[in-house]
C-alpha cells in the first residue's frame, strides 16, 4: 500500500468516526469548501458547497436517536500524488426510518475522491446509492447483500 492510499484509509477511518459520534464541526474539517455531495435523497443535482452538505448532515444525524451505526467493507482505494478516489460498501444500521420498516439495517454504496492541496487530504466528491432493481411491478431499492 503506498503511503497516499494509506492516508486515504485514515481520512475514511475518520469519516466512520466523526460520522459515528454524529460530529458534524469533525466530519466537515474533512471536506473541501467546494464539495459536490450526490446522496440518497433529493434533489438529483445533490448538494454543492459546504454550508449545502453540513445541512444534509444535520438532517441525517437526526435520524437516529443514538449514535450511527457505520461499517465498511470492500474499500478499495486508488491514489496518486494528490488526487484520489476510493468505492466501498457501508452497512448502516441505527436509523429510525429503517427500523420502522422492519429493518435493522441497510448496505450503502459509497464513491469518494479525495484531493490534496497543502499537503492535506479533503474529500471533493462524494457518492452515495443504492442500486434500484426494475421489473413490471416498477421494481425497488436493493438494501441487501443478497442480490
Amino acid at each position: 500500500m503506498s503511503l497516499a492510499q494509506s492516508d486515504i484509509r485514515a481520512l475514511l477511518e475518520e469519516r466512520v468516526k466523526a460520522c459515528r459520534a454524529k460530529d458534524i464541526d469533525w466530519l466537515m474539517s474533512l471536506y473541501s469548501p467546494n464539495i459536490v455531495y450526490f446522496d440518497r435523497v433529493p434533489p438529483l443535482r445533490g448538494f454543492s458547497g459546504s454550508e449545502a452538505v453540513r445541512q444534509n448532515f444535520i438532517r441525517w444525524f437526526k435520524e437516529y436517536e443514538g449514535s450511527i451505526g457505520l461499517e465498511t467493507e470492500q474499500l478499495h482505494i486508488a491514489a496518486s500524488d494528490d488526487i484520489a478516489f476510493a468505492h466501498m460498501l457501508h452497512l448502516d444500521t441505527g436509523n429510525v426510518h429503517l427500523m420502522k420498516s422492519g429493518r435493522e439495517g441497510a448496505w450503502v454504496r459509497s464513491t469518494v475522491c479525495c484531493q490534496r492541496s497543502a499537503g492535506k487530504w479533503l474529500i471533493v466528491h462524494e457518492h452515495a446509492s443504492w442500486p434500484f432493481e426494475f421489473n413490471k411491478e416498477g421494481g425497488g431499492v436493493v438494501m441487501t447483500l443478497s442480490r
